[in-house]
């Protein structure tokens, strides 16, 4: 599809192109603007209608969307901004440079830009960000019939019609009515008697997170949002919540892999910008592994008595991270979609310990077999079954207490998850090996 439209724009068949773009979807326009010049970029624009132009506005990359405002006069801006959503503008906002924002903000009227600088006050993973105020509110003494009439006259700008807010003179969050209950009601039926009074709602400076497992709990299509004195002040939708989410496990899925988190997506990013958001926490885990070398130098008198004891370290220290692994990814997991908490760390405990013991012998049993008909050392599979036992009950204790134990502390779970565990499950099963090649073996 790039292809076509880069033909129709070296020819200048710009009816054909427009045709084309009217056909299209705005999320796929979105995607084929990005590799268009600033030129270009900005003639396909103009060819749009006002409202998908708009749209396909809002789905694009924040480096684009500053190129076009740059490619604009104040006329074809002010025209976007009319036609754009308040939360999208706000989101577009928050990745734009000064000069930028600056610009945006005196080509709007002084409400909007009122509305615009209240958002941007709210923390970025909070309610208040990913909320919008184009929602449609009514009043318990309406009709069904009278209730349609509003959804006509103020509807059109409105981020969604299907749900509607019902609020009393003081904008007090009263209860939830939708299209469907409206529809099907008779047309004198008042909406205080159709509305659902225990309403589901969040606070502007919830976190962004904890929003979205409502959405996914619940199956809502939109969640108000309320001050401390329960005043609706906008709504959240799931597209939004799942932007959110999606950022939400970007951001945790970079750092379990021992990554300082970025925004920007993988090849916009900088070379220099990948090396320092990689090299801090390599460094760490580099050092902290000189623990390792350390434990393996203390125990090289062992080393020289049975020289065959080395050719199991490398295998005692992938089983015991891999086990660590497993069980800290299913624990960071499961708190993050709230089906687990830092209370149930003993029943979590005592679960993986019995799994630990299952995957424990499993492994014992092969290793020995195989030491066993290679070696004909009975003593050396005793040593590496008890070591192998030990190693996984470690490290499955170790996956499950060190992300509850950041979670009680207030940081994120997923720092402790792959990289840190390997690297503390590494040193202990050094240790126990050893000890127990010495109880065993007498090296």
């Amino acid at each position: 599809m790039d292809c076509r439209i880069q033909e129709l724009l070296s020819t200048r068949r710009f009816g054909e192109l427009k045709q084309l773009l009217s056909r299209m979807n705005e999320v796929d326009i979105a995607e084929q603007l990005d590799s268009l010049s600033q030129k270009e970029l900005l003639l396909v624009f103009r060819l749009l209608p006002k409202e998908t132009a708009a749209d396909t506005f809002s789905y694009m990359e924040s480096d684009v969307q500053q190129s076009l405002i740059s490619a604009m006069d104040d006329v074809e801006l002010r025209a976007v901004l009319d036609e754009l959503a308040l939360d999208d503008t706000v989101d577009m906002l928050e990745e734009m440079p000064a000069s930028v924002v600056k610009r945006v903000l005196q080509n709007c009227d002084m409400q909007y830009r009122a509305s615009i600088n209240q958002f941007l006050r709210y923390p970025e993973d909070s309610a208040g960000s990913l909320m919008t105020i184009e929602y449609v509110d009514l009043k318990g003494k309406m009709t069904a019939a009278e209730a349609f009439e509003h959804i006509r006259a103020t509807g059109i700008d409105k981020e969604t019609i299907y749900t509607c807010y019902v609020t009393d003179k003081n904008r007090l969050l009263c209860g939830v009515v939708t299209v469907k209950d409206l529809l099907l009601a008779k047309s004198e039926s008042r909406v205080e008697e159709l509305m659902e009074r225990n309403v589901i709602s969040v606070r502007t400076l919830d976190d962004r997170e904890q929003i979205a497992l409502l959405f996914g709990r619940y199956d809502f299509l939109s969640l108000p949002v309320v001050d401390n004195e329960n005043r609706l002040v906008g709504i959240i939708t799931v597209d939004d919540a799942i932007d959110a989410l999606q950022e939400e496990n970007t951001e945790d899925f970079e750092k379990m892999a021992a990554l300082a988190p970025g925004d920007e997506s993988y090849l916009k990013t900088p070379v220099l910008q990948h090396a320092k958001r990689r090299i801090i926490w390599l460094l760490v885990l580099m050092l902290s592994a000189a623990v390792t070398g350390t434990m393996i130098t203390h125990y090289q008198n062992s080393f020289a008595v049975l020289p065959l004891l080395v050719a199991f370290i490398p295998m005692l220290m992938d089983t015991g991270g891999n086990c660590g692994s497993q069980s800290s990814t299913l624990i960071i997991r499961g708190m993050a979609l709230d089906e687990l908490h830092p209370r149930d760390l003993g029943r979590i405990l005592w679960k993986e310990i019995r799994v630990a013991l299952l995957v424990g012998s499993a492994l014992a049993v092969v290793n020995s077999m195989r030491i066993l008909l290679q070696y004909h050392n009975p003593l050396l599979a005793l040593t590496i079954a008890v070591t192998l036992m030990c190693t996984v009950c470690i490290a499955k204790c170790l996956g499950c207490i060190l992300p509850i134990t950041a979670k009680r502390l207030g940081a994120d779970p997923a720092i402790m998850a792959s990289p840190i565990i390997t690297t503390l499950v590494d040193a202990c099963s050094i240790f126990i090996y050893f000890n127990i090649a010495k109880l065993i073996l007498r090296v």
